[in-house]
């Protein structure tokens, strides 16, 4: 194999001798593993060595966004895959895109160089090194730059780096089934536990360990967790499953780290996941989260033998900035928490509006092409369930004999000491029954529209084409669905942003001027408008052509994580607000 000549460091595995190691390479990788025995399957759930993939997403080093779109490599042809979840990245379900099941064909690729084995099992241990040694190959690296359209110079230049992802190959529940760690796990979560249930020792062991970070990267921890234990759901979607690529040496800073980012003076909703022996009404299950000095319980929680729960809390955040600490407990039975701690970063949005246009300004550095909208991910449904418990009554007949004496009879002899008397059964019906569960699955949406319109105070506005300098108005309609709407909250923020500022370094938080389900946004009123508008002002200097708009539509919580939107609209610019004077000589005399 060809390397480039860049020195890099190869991270050494625990176990291994300790010691330093050099190669040249096309890319640096943030890689480690774990692992163990497999367990034994079933004849409708069970998996098969090597049977396994990885998903490679090429993301920005600056901050982690998803910059292709996602391929699966593999050696094997899995044309029989049934249910699958597309090509989601675990930086996408990171920033809310929801679990989508698709029954579509699936669809791989088979790299002309082959891949190592990355799943450990009972027979062997995935190899580290070559592991490492092939995603970080020129030709490998080569091949990822043709098959999500990138230029190799551009792909290696130090702006992107490569995510990676072990896919498993499975029969769950007699279907054959493709998914990543991060899908397992909210799949497993979906199904209330079932995945974990039956196929533990691939789906929250050897699966998510397959690959973890060695240090931090885009906003992933290293992991310090066991190699060798069963993780659980959420140590999996926030820390397992993943390994970096990255070229020229370039690390993205390091970000504290926060399990949630919530608005200030916001409606939110928390959640975690109980499990541990059987919850029932006989004995139930309590959560307590304790937040900013205030205890809420969440009472009679129940679920079946090895089965799990969501659990959540809808609270309201703090009108300021800060960083802030939740306890989670549980009591009854044998029942834990998936995490015990969890940290959340609160934030205020309407600390950056854009500053006092004038119209003398100018920017001639501006490139509109350079002007590119965000795609972030989005998430527009959510899905939860709750276990409900019923009594399946048995009534079983408990006999009690007794013996009942009775006198001696006109019959008997005289002087007669035989005793007299029958047996009686004296026993009762017992209902010697069982908890019965019941799962009831509940659901959410959200829906949106934005419409950018041209400014009435602009005196030459045609319809939606106006000249650079006036202001345009924005309305966005947004509307929330649920099934259970005291597990969900309504759309309670948007966030416009605008290609003068290249869609970052100021952005408008928008009032919410219709509460509820239903909601609308539209602009503040502008304390720089004459006419106290609920406006913003394009610049003077604006090219001619269209002037686009990108909102973020925030904050409608559910037990599921919060559901969100990108929207969009424009309007045409053609001339500027000078064109709109007229100069003429002063007549004199």
């Amino acid at each position: 194999m060809k390397y480039i000549k860049q020195k890099i460091l190869l991270f050494v595995l625990l176990f291994a001798m300790a010691m330093p190691v050099s190669v040249y390479a096309a890319g640096e990788g943030n890689i480690d593993n774990g692992g163990g025995g497999m367990g034994a399957g079933t004849g409708t759930n069970f998996w098969s060595s090597h049977d396994e993939g990885v998903r490679v997403t090429v993301v920005r080093a600056s901050d982690g966004s998803v910059a292709s779109k996602s391929i699966d490599l593999t050696n094997k042809q899995p044309n029989n895959i049934v249910v699958q979840f597309g090509k989601v990245s675990k930086t996408a379900y990171k920033n809310g895109t929801a679990l989508m099941v698709k029954t579509s064909a699936y669809e791989y690729i088979n790299p002309a160089q082959s891949l190592p084995q990355i799943i450990s099992t009972s027979r062997g241990g995935a190899n580290l090194t070559a592991i490492k040694q092939y995603f970080t190959d020129e030709q490998v690296i080569r091949a990822i730059a043709g098959y999500v359209g990138m230029d190799f110079q551009t792909l290696t230049n130090g702006e992107y780096k490569l995510l990676l992802e072990p896919i498993a190959y499975v029969t769950f529940e007699g279907v054959r089934t493709a998914f990543t760690a991060t899908e397992a796990a909210k799949y497993n979560q979906l199904r209330g536990g079932m995945l974990r249930k039956k196929m533990p020792s691939l789906s929250h062991k050897n699966l998510p360990l397959a690959m973890f970070l060695e240090t931090s990267d885009l906003g992933y921890p290293a992991w310090s967790g066991s190699k060798t234990e069963k993780a659980n759901d959420e140590d999996i979607i926030r820390a397992l499953g993943l390994g970096i690529v990255r070229f020229n040496e370039v690390i993205t800073p390091e970000v504290i780290e926060a399990d949630y980012e919530y608005r200030v003076d916001t409606d939110v909703i928390t959640a975690v996941t109980v499990s541990g022996g059987q919850s029932d009404p006989d004995n139930s299950v309590t959560v307590t989260f304790s937040i900013l000095g205030r205890s809420y319980k969440v009472e009679n929680v129940y679920y079946p033998e090895d089965g799990q729960q969501l659990v959540w809390v809808k609270w309201h955040t703090p009108s300021t900035e800060q960083h802030i600490t939740i306890s989670v407990t549980a009591s009854g039975g044998s029942a834990s928490v998936s995490r015990g701690t969890i940290t959340a970063n609160i934030v205020d949005m309407d600390d950056n509006p854009p500053p006092n246009p004038v119209a003398d300004d100018r920017n001639d550095s501006y490139r509109k092409e350079n002007a590119v909208m965000p795609v972030n991910p989005e998430k527009t449904q959510a899905a939860w369930s709750v276990w409900k418990a019923k009594w399946k009554e048995k009534w079983v007949w408990h006999s009690d004999w007794n013996w009942e004496s009775e006198d001696h009879s006109a019959s008997c002899e005289a002087g007669c000491t035989q005793s007299h008397g029958h047996w009686e059964d004296d026993g009762e019906y017992v209902d010697e029954g069982w908890w019965e569960f019941e799962e009831k699955h509940y659901s959410a949406s959200l829906t949106a529209d934005m419409h950018l319109v041209t400014d009435e105070k602009a005196p030459t506005a045609d319809g939606m084409v106006t000249k650079s300098g006036y202001g345009v108005n924005v309305s966005l309609s947004a509307r929330a669905s649920s099934s259970q709407t005291s597990a969900t909250t309504a759309p309670q923020t948007a966030v416009s942003y605008f290609p003068e500022f290249y869609y970052e370094t100021y952005w408008r938080l928008l009032e919410r001027t219709r509460n509820g389900y239903s909601a609308v946004f539209e602009f503040k009123n502008n304390e720089y408008s004459t006419y106290y508008r609920r406006t913003h002002f394009t610049p003077v200097w604006m090219p001619d052509g269209e002037y686009r708009v990108y909102t973020c539509l925030l904050d409608c919580w559910t037990p599921d994580g919060m559901l969100s939107m990108n929207l969009s609209d424009a309007v045409q610019i053609s001339g500027s607000l000078w064109d709109d004077w007229h100069i003429a000589p002063q007549n004199v005399g």
